[in-house]
């Protein structure tokens, strides 16, 4: 059992720290402001094989990363923004004086050939979108309703530097195992799955456009297992239940963490829940746990 020591590669200066461009169902911005000890600060590269809005990449900025997604439409509006941030501003700019319950069902409906055009619609739609939820019909098209936020555009430069985070950044379209599968020794991999538990009930799973069965679960837990075997540090958030749980049993670090639920439509239906981390190293300041 090997103690991470807190040392400077991989930590930048904290004017640096960016924020992800996207919301996402179950992201992990609460993570990065209340748990950020957690993380490694030493490690050869940053895996993480369900992307989401990144917000642990986005915290960390790491100097070699593998950011993966079995959502083809995430991944190519992650490299359509390495590529063209300027242009993809633009459009959303001019979406922004547009916006309007006619022009948000109009764009959803649309079939764009631009890559670019394409890249800007999946980012206007998860901005003003319900509660940024990414769902999709049996044809595979986007059907979540509008929303309340108006907000489209982001301030001056932020794509930009999107752009510039991502630039060392491999992306990829994959199923999570043969990317889990890829992580060596002094990788650092994050595995952020969707939360489905044995009995498939616990309210989560719904919002994904594919559902992660309990055999994905099982799967999930014999590739991270490989993992650590292979001498990567693994953090795995999950759903906090004693199925999981015992998935888990061979990680030595356990917590819970607890959080505001986010999924409520209404604000004010939104209590605190708590989630699982399991973890194959001792996080860095344990003391202050």
């Amino acid at each position: 059992m090997r103690k991470v020591k807190r040392l400077q590669m991989n930590v930048v200066n904290p004017t640096t720290l960016s924020e992800p461009f996207l919301k996402w169902a179950g992201g992990k911005r609460w993570l990065v402001r209340g748990y950020s000890h957690l993380f490694p600060m030493e490690f050869e590269r940053y895996i993480e094989p369900f992307l989401g809005s990144g917000a642990v990449f986005f915290h960390l900025l790491p100097l070699q990363s593998i950011l993966a997604d079995k959502n083809a439409e995430l991944i190519a509006a992650y490299r359509v923004i390495r590529r063209y941030p300027d242009e993809v501003a633009k459009l959303l700019e001019s979406y922004h004086g547009r916006h309007s319950c006619r022009f948000y069902y109009d764009i959803r409906d649309a079939d764009l050939e631009s890559e670019i055009e394409q890249a800007a619609r999946f980012v206007y739609l998860n901005r003003v979108c319900w509660n940024g939820l990414y769902r999709v019909n049996l044809k595979g098209k986007f059907n979540v309703p509008i929303g309340t936020k108006t907000q489209v555009k982001f301030q001056t430069g932020f794509l930009r530097q999107v752009s510039t985070h991502l630039k060392h950044a491999k992306l990829m379209t994959s199923d999570f195992e043969t990317v889990i599968d890829g992580a060596r020794c002094n990788d650092f991999v994050y595995v952020d799955p969707p939360y489905t538990v044995s009995h498939n009930n616990n309210g989560f799973i719904k919002y994904n456009g594919v559902l992660f069965s309990w055999a994905d679960q099982l799967r999930l837990a014999n590739a991270v297992k490989r993992a650590v075997a292979r001498g990567a540090l693994v953090f795995v958030s999950n759903a906090d239940h004693a199925p999981v749980k015992k998935l888990y049993r061979e990680l030595p670090f356990y917590r819970k963490l607890g959080r505001a639920s986010i999924l409520a439509g209404d604000s004010g239906a939104r209590r605190q829940t708590s989630e699982a981390a399991f973890l194959s190293y001792q996080p860095t300041l344990e003391d202050e746990l």
